[in-house]
């Protein structure tokens, strides 16, 4: 649904609320709260590298984005059951930005972000997101899972506490092959536990109770009763301090600015835009989905668009929907954006009251968390079909994923899109025709029939059926070269053409030119409204002459008859 205004659900279903939906939106806020904690600590960790200057620690602001922008996506979105927050799939852009502009420069880019995708809402541009071709959103969900793979691997077997990890895949796979002789082996076998644990659990028939919530509170008693910290396992304490989760929220901080900043930001500020767009609508997607309600996806880029110019006063970090925390959210009964509200309070009373137990939370823990999250959302599945795909379709995807992992999201999506767009062009090409008629023709209505009909000598016609672009354009040239010299008139047919560009508009253009230079005369048989409108807008109906531009196949016999005449 593609609404022209900003209409938050939240407004139109409060007017008909009772305590029975209040009822099962606490239920599944709270559920989804607990869901959320972990994974936005695991983010918030995962988000920032060691060294980088923050105003909180990590695990703080995976936190506080939680709060806010689950608040505010679901007060303002245009889903009923959307939840946001961060996600694992801003991971490798957030690193990215954090290496190279500090964490100032981040919340300057997710600012500009939020305010790119409010001017996109605005401006009505949420049903644009579904043209992203799959094969390049399939791609780069692939490669963002490989990457927040391989980021995760030395928090989870210890390697991180022994000295600065490479960022670059290639050079990070090769640090870790360096040092595989020092991983930590108490690291290893809580993180390997609890990775293993998580991805099973929901085989035991336990979904109502998350599992990562249990392996992070197992994992947690386990490290404290043994003592395992004397043994070199991280803790969020002694990583980040003993005040890593402050016990209130943060206090308002307005960001560095300066026009030489936004302009280095601004293409990480758009790639956040889009990948915030891109994940959240797919997320309302799924939720309507599951729900059978239907989202409002301009609404929804401006909620989303909210979050992310607010969250960054605060200490937070990009947000957007979340596909997971949404479904889950569904499965638990939630009605309303009333649970996803309730989710952000559930996290505001953990912060308040059992923020000073998180500290001896094992860092090994969290990696497994995000380690699930990411096999979780990899479209592996996709990657055993590319056999079955077609070729330009299978490319694109291996393409574009290879790119996300090796170098950034940026490069991935543009290249991509890129390949998307000129193999669409191509196929495109390819379904377009441009044939000879003869009288033998009876492919078509009475009034357009040429069966039985008398084509006189001097007139050739042509038929182009198909949408006539760029990349047909040459074919009707190449046509008419293979036919030898010049007719006294030549008939085109484009009553099957149901869209026509510049370029081929340009090609006709040449074709009538080199007519008239040869004594000759074009007549255009038929037209759909598209056409005509950029035939009267580029100004060719005055080239062709209006007497030219014959409304069926009959009439143009009869024009050409009369040309043969006068000639």
């Amino acid at each position: 649904m593609s609404r022209s205004r900003f209409s938050p659900r939240l407004f139109s279903t409060l007017s008909n609320y009772s305590p029975s939906l209040l009822a099962k939106d606490t239920a599944s806020g709270i559920t989804v709260g607990l869901i959320a904690l972990p994974l936005a600590l695991a983010l918030g960790i995962a988000s920032i590298p060691a060294g980088t200057v923050t105003p909180f620690p990590a695990p703080a602001l995976g936190l506080f984005t939680a709060i806010l922008a689950g608040f505010l996506i679901s007060a303002f979105g245009g889903s009923k059951v959307q939840i946001g927050g961060p996600t694992a799939a801003f991971v490798p852009i957030v690193l990215l930005i954090v290496e190279k502009h500090g964490y100032q420069g981040l919340i300057l880019s997710t600012i500009l972000a939020g305010i790119i995708l409010v001017i996109m809402g605005l401006a009505r541009l949420g049903t644009i997101i579904k043209f992203i071709p799959w094969p390049v959103t399939s791609g780069f969900t692939t490669g963002i899972a490989v990457s927040l793979m391989a980021t995760q691997i030395a928090d989870i077997s210890g390697l991180s506490s022994i000295g600065a990890i490479p960022r670059e895949f290639t050079e990070k796979m090769g640090w870790i092959f360096e040092h595989i002789t020092q991983v930590n082996m108490p690291t290893l076998a809580i993180g390997v536990f609890s990775l293993a644990g998580i991805l099973l659990w929901p085989k035991l028939g336990l979904k109502k109770i998350p599992g990562s919530i249990v392996f992070m509170l197992g994992a947690t008693v386990v490290v404290s009763i043994f003592g395992l910290t004397a043994s070199g396992v991280e803790t969020i304490g002694s990583k980040f301090g003993e005040n890593a989760i402050p016990r209130s929220l943060p206090p308002f901080q307005f960001p560095h600015v300066t026009l030489e900043l936004i302009s280095d930001l601004f293409p990480s500020a758009i790639t956040i835009a889009l990948l915030g767009a891109i994940e959240s609508l797919l997320s309302a997607v799924v939720a309507d989905g599951l729900s059978g309600d239907r989202h409002d996806s301009n609404t929804e880029l401006v909620a989303q668009g909210i979050a992310n110019i607010v969250c960054p006063f605060f200490g937070g970090l990009p947000a957007t929907g979340a596909i997971a925390r949404t479904s889950a959210n569904v499965s638990n009964g939630a009605q309303t954006p009333v649970s996803g509200i309730i989710h952000a309070i559930t996290l505001l009373a953990i912060v308040l009251i059992f923020a000073k137990f998180a500290i001896y939370i094992p860092v090994a823990v969290m990696a497994a968390i995000l380690f699930a999250v990411a096999i979780r959302m990899g479209e592996w599945h996709e990657l055993t079909r590319l056999r079955q795909m077609t070729r330009s379709d299978a490319v694109v995807l291996v393409l574009t994923a290879i790119l996300t992992i090796l170098f950034d999201l940026v490069v991935a999506v543009e290249v991509g899109m890129l390949c998307a767009v000129i193999l669409f062009v191509s196929r495109v090409a390819a379904t377009t025709e441009v044939s000879r008629v003869t009288s033998d023709d009876v492919l078509e209505s009475p009034e357009q029939m040429a069966q039985g009909k008398i084509i006189p000598d001097g007139v050739v016609v042509y038929r182009i059926f198909g949408p006539f672009l760029f990349g047909a354009a040459e074919k009707m040239e190449d046509a008419l070269i293979a036919n030898g010299t010049l007719p006294k008139v030549l008939i085109l047919r484009l009553h099957l053409v149901t869209a026509i560009d510049s370029t081929a508009l340009n090609a006709l253009t040449s074709v009538v030119e080199r007519m008239k230079r040869s004594g000759g005369t074009v007549i255009i048989s038929g037209i759909h409204r598209q056409p005509l409108a950029v035939f009267m807008k580029a100004g060719f109906v005055e080239v062709l002459g209006m007497e030219n531009l014959c409304a069926t196949f009959d009439d143009s016999l009869v024009r050409a008859n009369k040309l043969l005449a006068e000639a």
